[in-house]
């Protein structure tokens, strides 16, 4: 296919950075330009990466595609924006803050043929690819529980500024869930059926009490089986990331359970007829493989692992629900 003309907009959120580089080296992609809203707050300072236009149409008109980093709050205008120019959509997670923001973007994207991609990159890691291919063995049954941790640390201190402004993070549960619940239907081949209950609340940003720090969910899968998980930011912050349950998933199925972690080396396993755990090697990962899988589908061809725009718009929407439900239910 010929070479796809990506933008970049705004700078706001580290994760960014990861697309812009591969990006700059792959070979189907030219980089037209980047805009900052407010330079002199992103992150840009100290990078080596210099902005080419004074405000957004102008990227817009340069590209085919444009990449968004901006803060969590002024993501879904932009989005509707480019789409509205004609323009696809990749971004960091979430795409947008709210369940309006999300139908309009749905719309335009179906009615003008345009694709989203999200940087939901748990797809790529080596052993969540080898819990999957266990999953789909069949080793360990059917699924009925899967528990997961996946506290972060707050770094009250380090995180940029907007997280903490009202309105601009738009919630817990839609920042970090959403990555389970683009998972589990990976994995597991069941939907999400409905929540049964969610939570956030505050116990750490003691000084932006409007900030939910803490966030539990309860989900039902489309098979009965249930999902109990923690996304709160009570990890330690020195080493919150490195630690063993950083991201780490328990699956039970009716003949065995498979356990893993962000930080592990391969996959626990173990099914009714083993006196004890073995560990199974993680399988090759694929890094980088969320734009792989959104230059697939701007291509209109199958994406390798599977993360097309109607993943990537059933994940943000489900997770706009998850946080919709818990400002709605409070404390339980």
């Amino acid at each position: 296919m010929k070479c796809l003309r990506l933008a970049f907009a705004g700078f706001r959120h580290a994760h960014i950075f990861d697309l812009y580089q591969r990006a700059l080296a792959h070979p189907d992609i030219v980089v037209t330009g980047a805009w900052e809203n407010d330079p002199g707050n992103s992150l840009l300072p100290g990078r080596d990466l210099v902005l080419s236009h004074s405000n957004y149409e102008e990227l817009l008109a340069s590209c085919d595609a444009v990449a968004i980093g901006d803060c969590y709050g002024r993501r879904g205008p932009l989005v509707i924006q480019a789409l509205r120019a004609g323009k696809h959509v990749i971004a960091d997670k979430p795409l947008c803050t709210s369940l309006e923001e999300w139908k309009e973007i749905a719309d335009l994207a179906s009615e003008k043929s345009l694709r989203i991609g999200l940087m939901l990159d748990m797809r790529d890691h080596g052993n969540l690819i080898a819990l999957r291919d266990l999953t789909a063995s069949s080793r360990i049954g059917e699924v009925q529980t899967i528990s997961f941790s996946a506290q972060h640390p707050l770094l009250r201190d380090k995180r940029p500024s907007w997280y903490f402004e009202e309105g601009m993070h738009g919630g817990t549960l839609n920042d970090i869930a959403i990555h389970v619940i683009d998972l589990i239907p990976w994995v597991t081949g069941l939907d999400i059926a409905k929540v049964d209950a969610a939570r956030t609340w505050n116990a750490k940003a003691a000084d932006a009490r409007h900030f939910k720090d803490c966030g539990q969910l309860l989900l039902r899968l489309s098979n009965d089986g249930g999902v109990l998980g923690d996304v709160s930011y009570l990890a330690p912050d020195q080493c919150g990331y490195a630690v063993d349950n950083y991201w780490r998933i328990t699956i039970h199925g009716t003949r065995g359970f498979a356990e893993t972690s962000y930080n592990r080396v391969g996959i626990t396993f173990a099914d009714n007829t083993m006196a004890q755990t073995e560990v199974l090697p993680p399988a090759p990962g694929r890094p980088g493989g969320y734009l792989e899988d959104f230059l697939s589908d701007v291509a209109g061809a199958p994406c390798e692992n599977g993360l097309d725009t109607r993943a990537c718009l059933r994940a943000t929407r489900q997770a706009l629900e998850l946080e919709s439900n818990a400002r709605e239910t409070g404390i339980l």
